[in-house]
């Protein structure tokens, strides 16, 4: 396959990677993503469960946790397949069409959670800001709109990327770096040039993950300034506490993510493995972690979850 050049009728299939340089140590990572995995279904598919079955907890700031453990769901799901094949049954092998389709959902599902984290910041903003506008600015119909429109604006912009893909050439061997596949890693294969590519994909990582993460900022600017105000100290760190769960999730949400940014930026000279774990981190961490943090920052989460688990003890 190596010399051999490939274009989009002839579907070359890509070779998946474990963790390259670390082989002998694969077992161990096979029962740390395991467990994340485990962590990750289970806590999530709980948040929904308690959210659905918690009456109390039938608000705007839950609906958008719902959406946002539907969205980790999605995450998880999405590299599943391929990591299960690759470090439990050493299958390396995966199809043009599957990539592609897992390179989509994979990037679609991460341009939704940070669509959430801005909308789920907009929340705090008006609770806090604005509170007896509360319940007519984030009507139901509202908290449907925008999560129906941060997914509608996810599928735009990931919709082309497998289509600009498709009409290049691919030349040489086709090996990915990771067990999954991820645009930033396909886009080093193809024979032809990939200008259109690279300024297509830096235009939609600048207008969601830029403009989100900069309205994030200044939402929680906006809301120092309102907590500021509040005379005395002990409600300003009641009103705060109701954000940690939310700063949280976007803090392991894009600090990962900028550090596989910087990792492939600048980091062409460190070990393959190191760009691997990274990766692995930005896409299994918040998954994994976004249901324990709401699970422990969320008193009436914790009771109902502490109900279920008396509930099978006795």
């Amino acid at each position: 396959m190596g010399g051999d050049t490939h274009n989009s009728s002839g579907l070359p299939p890509f070779t998946l990677t474990g963790l390259p340089g670390l082989e002998a140590s694969q077992h161990w990572m096979i029962l740390l993503l395991g467990l994340l995995y485990t962590v990750s279904i289970v806590g999530n598919s709980l948040i929904l469960f308690i959210i659905k079955e918690e009456q109390s907890l039938h608000q705007p700031m839950y609906y958008f946790l719902s959406l946002l453990s539907v969205n980790d769901l999605g995450v998880s799901f999405s590299t599943l397949p391929t990591v299960l094949a690759t470090f439990c049954f050493h299958i390396r092998e995966i199809s043009f069409n599957s990539c592609m389709a897992q390179m989509f959902f994979i990037h679609f599902f991460s341009f939704i959670e940070s669509g959430i984290l801005l909308v789920m910041s907009f929340d705090r903003y008006v609770a806090i800001c604005h509170p007896l506008r509360y319940a007519t600015v984030l009507t139901d119909a509202r908290v449907v709109q925008m999560g129906i429109s941060a997914i509608i604006r996810s599928f735009c912009m990931i919709f082309p990327l497998p289509l600009l893909l498709l009409r290049l050439p691919f030349c040489k061997a086709n090996v990915l770096s990771h067990a999954y596949c991820l645009h930033s890693d396909l886009i080093r294969l193809p024979c032809g040039d990939v200008t259109i590519n690279n300024i297509f994909g830096l235009f939609i990582v600048i207008s969601t993950f830029g403009l989100d993460s900069a309205l994030i900022l200044l939402s929680y600017v906006l809301i120092l300034r309102s907590v500021l105000a509040i005379a005395s100290r002990e409600e300003r760190l009641k009103t705060l506490n109701t954000c940690v769960s939310h700063m949280c999730a976007v803090f392991i949400f894009y600090v990962p993510m900028v550090g596989v940014s910087m990792a492939a930026r600048y980091g062409r000279h460190a070990p393959p493995y190191v760009h691997t774990l990274m990766s692995l981190i930005y896409l299994f961490v918040p998954p994994m972690l976004n249901p324990v943090i709401y699970s422990i920052k969320t008193k009436k989460i914790r009771q109902r979850l502490c109900k279920i688990l008396l509930r099978r003890k006795f």
